[in-house]
């Protein structure tokens, strides 16, 4: 077992002129099994018999490179998809790609080729911690703009440049738990929303990797998903290699407690289609030894493990590694930060400022006076996943060389006053301990909104942090690190305010004259807050002695919203709005300029300032960009790719993921939203004209050819996004509002017009029909949507699809999947089993699922099978079926009553109590007689009792 197959001295492995299949088969070939388990690692052991270095997957490339020293820094991802330019997508991609390959060319094994983007979960809630990683709440945008990202970083040539991972598979958009929520996908928000978005950058074979969620879905982790071979594998033209997350697989015997120790939640992740384990860093002992033990046990076989390494040795292959020579091995560091690059970064800044609202103050007339004012005026900020600016342009630092400017920072400073004096900080440029003393010394404070306050001191410029020591000092930059231990809640006490560290929970306490922090709240020292300077009255001085005043406000993407870390709020951060009040009463030329990587609820400035623009931080370039935008050198290019609302009383619950049933997104939000998807102002004018369709009836297998005209009606050139929506007005089922269908971004000088067309495919306007598995198109009647956002629709025109038409559920066909339900109450999608299948609990009495047009009628040909042990057969004959099984399991036992056509009201059909059981896995088969179940009726699933699990129903004449 441990010896190679083969030992030539011109293994076919090098030979690039065969195929990647035929060199993996040889490499395979040669490997002994603990070799072949050495690749199961993020850190894959060197083969150095055979010349094979060490190979590293996970280099963090979502908006350029990071986590390696300075390199380019485009905007965030959120900001790249705000340009609704793929092309311009793709650029970025290829200028990382290539930036990778320098700093890999340097230093081989630390900068792996393996690069872990593009992100491409949905934007379901603008509240999810990571929202600036996502591109848009939109399914297929998302897909538009991963492939195009994934599409640059791989490179254009057959052998890759870089191996891109699509991120997160699966139902990923909460940081809340994250390691111990299930996320509930019904089959059509599945298969329509979230398998949506990964589909197409693997099916062009522009991402040839993937890395599942932490979180569980329908009760199972995603890293153990039936659906990664059963539908991540099959799009692909290639093998895809399957990567962890970040000590993800000890989670499954850990806090998920899916499996009872970790050699056999491991072989189960293998099984499942896991390839490399990132797990304890670069310490591969215990997961590979947990490998072999499982191998020991019987739980995997060598195939098992052939399959997994045949995976990691396909990218390798592909990346050249093995040939002699590569397309790419002659870029050298000078790319890095390269002048294209540094153009590449602000033309994509520049394209992704959007302009939310405009009473004609921009663009600002030159020359003007500008006070350029808030917290993010003069910063710039790295997120998680961003690289390392080499250089910044601010805000201040654009509009300085362009207009006279008044800065002000508009944040408040304090002195922090105990019963012993004042808290003073060391005025030594790198900092040092906080003390006690008679002097007063001054802090900025800085809110960054749920209640998070970062402290700056006065004495040198740094920020206040809890070292690990507990021991406060002024020596850090700014909020930093995966702790961040720079910020702070403000707690109020009868006689003051006690000051809580966020990352550890600990109260800051005064003890011999040194500031530290401690677990007792009985201890913490109670402070006076003394003011010193208020920011938004200095701010207002600045604004009056100004023409305009540009507010510069938003998030710290380490603070408040990142990962972990989920928002409760869509508010502007309290100081922040109040800074804004303020400016906008000394001068009414305001400008609210907002740098986040995601959407707030900016109603006062909606309805009181005549200018608000919106970016995501935007990179090494964001300075310059903005002041071209602002001062009307460029029209504002951005488009809104997620739907700002007033509030988030708006929303769902964070973890409710089924979008179709609670309204969320534009697909399904009826309310009135502050800004709408797709939103986003030009300096011109736009009118629509002569919307034409290639036919206004189509069959399954056309493409419907949509044409409109664009006129540029204003005085000066500008950019508009066409964007193309359709909405199915009849269905069985519920539709979107609005879904869209395609875009084209386009340029018109003064006066100027242009036609534009977009094809969709009649196939795309299909959705997944519960009662059959499967996609459909429906026989229907359709309407096309033409305008300048989803709330903006200019232009309409009807056309007719000859389609399906659902027929009745045809109950003598099989068994029912408690999953395929239409409608639900009460009730969660949980797993079957541990490897594959749905079921649904109830989380109260009174829950109830519902199969609409059930048909009761109709003769049966064979036995049900599945759940069943086929003792049901036989045509049902007039009176309906005799009999309903249940598959079912419960921890107590309990009651489900089947009714028809309501879930309170109707008519009782059946009922049958159900046993305890021994596990929530082991279902059991019970059967309940069935009466005036006859003809076409919606038969209601009520459970009368709490924690009671249906997998399936059959019927029986």
């Amino acid at each position: 077992m441990n010896e190679p197959a083969r030992h030539d001295q011109d293994p076919a492995f090098r030979n690039p002129a065969l195929s990647p299949a035929e060199r993996v088969d040889d490499l395979l070939g040669r490997l002994t099994l603990d070799e072949k388990i050495g690749l199961l690692h993020q850190y894959q052991a060197p083969v150095e018999r055979l010349g094979l270095r060490g190979f590293r997957t996970g280099t963090e490339a979502l908006h350029g490179l990071a986590w390696h020293g300075p390199a380019t820094v485009f905007p965030q991802a959120v900001g790249l998809a705000s340009t609704w330019n793929p092309d311009l997508v793709r650029q970025v991609g290829e200028a990382t790609g290539d930036e990778v390959m320098a700093f890999h060319h340097k230093d081989p094994q630390s900068v792996g080729r393996n690069v872990w983007a593009p992100v491409v979960n949905p934007l379901r809630d603008p509240r999810w911690g990571r929202n600036e990683e996502g591109y848009s709440e939109d399914p297929w945008l998302t897909g538009v703009m991963g492939t195009a990202y994934a599409s640059g970083l791989r490179g254009g040539q057959a052998v890759l440049k870089t191996a891109p991972t699509l991120k997160h598979f699966l139902g990923y958009n909460n940081e809340t738990d994250r390691c111990v929520t299930s996320s509930a996908l019904p089959p059509r928000v599945l298969h329509e929303y979230e398998l949506k978005a990964f589909r197409p950058a693997l099916e062009a074979g522009a991402a040839v990797a993937v890395m599942p969620s932490y979180n569980l879905v329908n009760g199972r982790p995603a890293h153990l998903s039936p659906l990664i071979a059963g539908h991540l594998r099959t799009w692909a033209p290639d093998d895809v290699l399957v990567v962890s997350d970040a000590y993800a697989p000890g989670n499954l015997a850990g806090p998920q407690g899916y499996h009872k120790d970790l050699p056999e939640a491991y072989a189960h992740a293998i099984k499942a289609g896991l390839d490399s384990f990132t797990q304890d860093d670069a310490d591969t002992a215990a997961t590979l030894g947990h490998v072999r033990t499982a191998l020991d046990r019987g739980l995997l076989t060598e195939a098992d493990i052939d399959a997994a390494a045949r995976h990691a040795l396909s990218i390798r292959v592909r990346l050249g590694e093995f040939d002699p020579a590569t397309p790419y091995d002659d870029i050298t560091h000078d790319v890095v930060n390269s002048p294209e690059h540094r153009r590449l970064a602000r033309k994509a800044a520049r394209q992704s400022i959007t302009l939310l609202k405009n009473d004609g103050l921009l663009p600002l007339a030159a020359p003007r006076t500008v006070a350029v004012i808030g917290p993010l005026a003069d910063a710039l900020f790295e997120d998680w996943y961003s690289g390392t600016l080499p250089y910044q342009v601010t805000a201040l630092a654009g509009l300085a060389g362009r207009c006279e400017t008044v800065y002000c920072e508009g944040v408040d400073r304090v002195a922090l006053r105990t019963e012993g004096g004042y808290v003073g900080a060391s005025a030594d440029p790198a900092g040092g301990p906080l003390y006690v003393g008679s002097e007063r010394s001054c802090f900025d404070v800085f809110d960054w909104g749920g209640g998070a306050y970062a402290f700056r001191s006065c004495a040198n410029g740094r920020h206040v942090s809890a070292g690990e020591d507990g021991v406060l000092s002024n020596d850090q930059p700014g909020p930093n690190g995966w702790e961040v231990r720079q910020t702070f809640r403000i707690e109020e006490r009868p006689r003051g305010v006690v000051l809580r560290n966020i990352s550890s929970g600990r109260y800051v306490t005064v003890t011999g004259g040194v500031v530290r922090t401690t677990d007792d709240p009985d201890t913490a020292s109670v402070l006076a807050l003394e003011p010193v300077e208020s920011g938004a009255a200095r701010a207002a001085e600045a604004a009056a002695r100004a023409d305009v005043a540009i507010v510069v406000l938003g998030d710290h993407p380490l603070v408040n919203g990142r990962e972990t870390e989920d928002r409760a709020t869509l508010a502007l951060p309290e100081r922040q709005e109040a800074l804004l009040k303020a400016v906008h009463a000394a001068n009414p030329a305001t400008v609210l300029v907002v740098s986040s990587g995601y959407p707030f609820a900016v109603t006062w400035a909606q309805e009181h300032l005549p200018a608000i623009v919106w970016s995501a931080h935007g990179g090494q370039e964001y300075g310059h960009a903005l002041a071209e935008v602002l001062l009307g050198d460029e029209d504002p290019g951005g488009r809104l790719t997620q739907t700002w609302y007033r509030s988030a009383a708006e929303l769902p619950d964070l973890l409710d993921y089924d979008i179709i049933a609670c309204d969320a997104t534009y697909l399904y939000y009826r309310g009135r939203s502050l800004y709408p998807f797709g939103h986003g102002l030009s300096y011109t004018r736009f009118a629509y004209s002569g919307l034409e369709l290639s036919s206004a009836d189509l069959a399954e297998g056309d493409t419907l050819t949509i044409w409109v005209t664009v006129t540029n009606e204003g005085g000066r050139a500008g950019e508009e996004v066409v964007q193309f929506y359709t909405h199915q007005r009849r269905s069985r089922v519920k539709q979107p509002l609005r879904q869209l269908r395609g875009f084209v971004k386009v340029r018109l000088a003064p006066g100027e017009s242009r036609t534009v067309s977009v094809d969709v495919p009649v196939g795309d306007l299909a959705f997944w029909d519960v009662t059959r598995g499967r996609f459909v198109v429906e026989e229907a009647a359709h309407t096309v949507q033409v305008g300048a956002s989803s709330g903006d629709i200019r232009l309409c025109a009807p056309f007719r699809v000859r389609g399906e038409r659902i027929p009745p559920r045809d109950l003598t066909s099989g068994p029912l999947d408690a999953a395929d339900h239409d409608e639900y109450d009460g009730v969660v999608l949980c797993d079957a089993a541990l490897d594959a299948g749905d079921a649904v609990r109830s989380t109260g009495p009174g829950a109830w699922i519902a199969f609409k047009d059930c048909d009761f009628g109709g003769d049966f040909g064979g036995d049900f099978g599945g759940d069943f042990g086929g003792d049901c057969g036989g045509g049902f004959g007039d009176q309906g079926p005799s009999a309903c099984l249940l598959a079912v399991a419960s921890d107590e036992g309990g009651v489900v009553t089947l009714r028809l056509d309501d879930p309170l009201i109707g008519e009782v059909a059946g009922a049958v109590s159900i046993p305890p059981t021994a596990t929530r896995h082991d279902f059991v088969e019970v059967s309940t007689p069935l009466a005036g179940a006859a003809g076409v009726r919606d038969l209601y699933v009520v459970y009368e009792s709490e924690g009671v699990t249906v997998s399936a129903l059959g019927f029986c004449p």
